[in-house]
């Protein structure tokens, strides 16, 4: 059975009910469109019902309705449970909850979970562009929130902005300091935010074509900032994995990541300034351990490991941006040379397939008398022979190597490393590929390089006694610009930069005013994201470390708990003025006084808090020849504080707000009713 909902103040119903929607921007990409419509769909029928409609459902089909969205939740999640999968169904109760809002109540309850519905968005994005968008959502529920308090005020927002303004900017100065000096601790134990969710970049396995998919895409990958000068294009490799298993078709790593342990999240790598060597990595969140890192590099921030391979891991899964530093520093000397298991391990190949290829390479080895000048041989084809490189590689199915090097000659980096580390392996020299990124471009004022997915890059290491892993690259021998300047010069001349992304500023990128924009607005958000986001318990200590007095976390405590005291005190004070001499001052609220003292002169009990249309219908209750006067009074004041009133009558439409003096006259009217009001008739006593 359906039930008519009690009338909720229609300003702040549709003020909370924006909110809503604008809450639910920042998770539109991660949840499911079946979920965003439903909220849709609910927040829709609760203000249909405010306009009269509809009803809202009764308890059978309310219970329906919920059973129904919860077992389609059931079937999307598919068993997946994280924090991503919780968020979203919070997200789905509050949809929900649109069914149950009926009175004031319910109103509160509402705008409570939707303030924690603008946290949980912190979770998911960090950006300042999403954090702007939500704040705009919760000033959306504080509107809605003064709206319900003052329904008279609801054709006259711009009032209530206007004084919630005002409380926020006399807040802020308290929210900074603390922002500064709140003690930032680590949590003691956290759990991964996504799970099985796919993101966009590198996969621990490469089937040649896989790399240029990432070509289409502009997405931030990471972005470096530099203790000395940037390295030139051309030595930007950042190596992420190591791939070196080839079952003919796909590459994959030898062994599987270990799995992630459950513990502290560590996202911070605030240790001081970089030194001439040193840089610093902001990258995006990519749900994986991978660390992306030049050669030669070395660990300095406490946050990645090194693993094997001259590579580096997080301890946890990248489930948000994540910053870390390095150190540069000189090859060493004397590489220990591999082991039989190593060896067997960069030698692997099918036992079948590709013939041809293993032909050639060995030729290639019976003609060279060196590993290295075999190694160069083959690059040495790559760049006398008319080799293409293309975002359009034509399909390569069966015996791919062959394919690339004897018939189509067309290909992506992903295919020419394949096959060179096929030729090295069948001529007996150890290879393996390198997966990761080169190049970059630089940001605002080259302050920092911005890497994107389509700087997506493989290369080959080979195994040289003496020398140990050196880096082919036969993208270098092919399409030098690929190295030397970037993906858009590569393929200038086939014109497939990012033609499949028409939505990229980076593929106007030869339109000056579109460069600069988005370098400006990258420019806030990395600041934003280092300076803000990123402001953990290292780069708050670096901080202290630079003011006098040798602040540690004892003395934040004690500077912390210091300005929450003063905050408090000072507002006391201001609180105890206002209430000594504040009212005195505003002659309006004096008039208000004087109403209420002369209903309780009159033994009347007036409750605290209460509004002026309520005092005017107590008024009437008292003396009906004063009611109508109560209620002009009560429209008086609404008017005074709150901006024009919607249930003025038309003669009060004359003005557009009456002064103290009037209001005073009807006061003194009212008092005067009050006082002549008829006295109760005293009950006799029967025998």
């Amino acid at each position: 059975m359906s039930t008519r909902a009690p009338m909720l103040p229609s300003g702040a119903l549709l003020w909370l009910l924006c909110g809503f929607l604008v809450l639910l921007l920042p998770q539109w990409d991660r949840l499911p469109l079946w979920l965003l419509a439903a909220c849709l769909l609910l927040a829709g029928w609760r203000w249909a019902v405010q306009q009269g409609r509809v009803r809202l459902p009764g308890r059978w089909l309310r219970l329906g309705v919920m059973g129904t969205l919860v077992a389609a939740y059931v079937a999307t999640v598919s068993g997946h449970f994280s924090v991503d999968t919780a968020a979203s169904f919070f997200v789905l109760a509050v949809g929900l909850k649109w069914l149950e809002t009926r009175t004031r109540r319910d109103f509160f309850v509402l705008f409570f979970i939707l303030t924690y519905l603008a946290a949980v968005n912190f979770l998911f994005q960090q950006g300042i562009g999403w954090t702007l968008v939500t704040l705009a959502g919760i000033v959306l529920l504080l509107v809605a929130l003064q709206m319900l308090h003052t329904p008279g005020a609801s054709h006259s927002p711009a009032r209530g902005l206007r004084r919630l303004g005002g409380m926020m900017l006399k807040t802020l100065p308290v929210v900074l300091a603390l922002f500064i000096f709140f003690p930032r601790m680590a949590p003691l134990w956290s759990v991964p935010l996504v799970s099985g969710e796919a993101r966009t970049g590198l996969s621990d396995s490469m089937t040649p074509g896989d790399i240029s998919s990432l070509a289409q895409n502009s997405d931030r990958a990471f972005r470096v900032t530099f203790g000395g000068a940037i390295p030139a294009h051309r030595d930007r490799y950042w190596r992420t994995l190591i791939l070196d298993r080839f079952d003919g078709n796909t590459w994959s790593q030898w062994q599987d990541e270990p799995p992630s342990p459950l513990g502290r999240v560590d996202l911070d790598a605030g240790i001081g300034d970089l030194a001439d060597n040193q840089y610093d990595v902001l990258m995006e969140a990519s749900g994986e351990r991978w660390v992306y890192a030049l050669d030669n590099s070395r660990a300095v921030s406490g946050n990645v490991s090194p693993v094997p391979g001259n590579l580096f891991r997080l301890d946890r899964p990248a489930d948000t941006s994540v910053r870390y530093r390095m150190a540069l520093e000189p090859a060493a000397e004397d590489p220990r040379p591999l082991n039989p298991s190593e060896r067997r391990r960069y030698l692997q190949l099918p036992e079948q397939g590709n013939e041809r290829s293993r032909r050639l390479a060995r030729e290639l080895s019976a003609a060279t008398d060196s590993d290295m000048e075999l190694a160069q041989s083959i690059l040495t084809r790559f760049r006398q022979q008319e080799y293409f490189y293309t975002l359009r590689p034509p399909t390569m199915p069966d015996n791919p190597v062959d394919a690339l090097l004897f018939d189509t000659k067309r290909g992506f980096c992903a295919h020419y490393a394949s096959a060179t580390t096929f030729l090295l392996r069948s001529a007996g020299i150890p290879s393996r590929i390198v997966a990761g990124y080169q190049g970059g471009s630089t940001g605002a004022d080259d302050a920092y390089l911005i890497v994107r997915q389509y700087d997506a890059h493989a290369w080959v290491e080979a195994w040289v006694a003496g020398r140990g892993w050196v880096r082919l690259d036969p993208t270098a021998a092919i399409a030098p610009e690929r190295i030397e300047s970037g993906l858009r010069d590569a393929v200038a001349e086939e014109g497939s930069f990012l033609e499949d992304n028409w939505t990229s500023p980076q593929r106007y990128g030869d339109v000056a005013v579109v460069e600069w924009l988005s370098l400006q607005m990258d420019r806030v958000n990395y600041q934003w994201q280092r300076w803000v986001v990123g402001y953990q318990g290292q780069s708050q200590m670096d901080l202290m470390s630079r003011l006098p007095g040798n602040i540690g976390l004892k003395e934040l405590g004690y500077i912390t708990a210091s300005l929450v005291g003063l905050a408090l005190l000072v507002a006391a004070v201001i609180t105890a003025l206002r209430h000594t001499g504040g009212r005195q001052a505003d002659p309006v609220a004096l008039l208000v006084d004087r109403w209420v003292r002369a209903l309780r002169q009159q033994g009347v009990t007036v409750p605290a808090g209460v509004t002026p249309e309520q005092l005017a219908h107590i008024t009437a209750g008292q003396a009906p020849s004063a009611g109508r006067l109560a209620l002009a009074f009560a429209r008086d004041l609404n008017n005074h504080y709150y901006g024009p009133s919607p249930r003025r009558s038309r003669t009060d439409n004359r003005q557009e707000a009456l002064g103290p003096r009037v209001m005073r006259r009807r006061l003194s009217a009212i008092r005067r009713a009050l006082r002549e009001r008829p006295k109760p008739s005293p009950s006799r006593n029967r025998p």
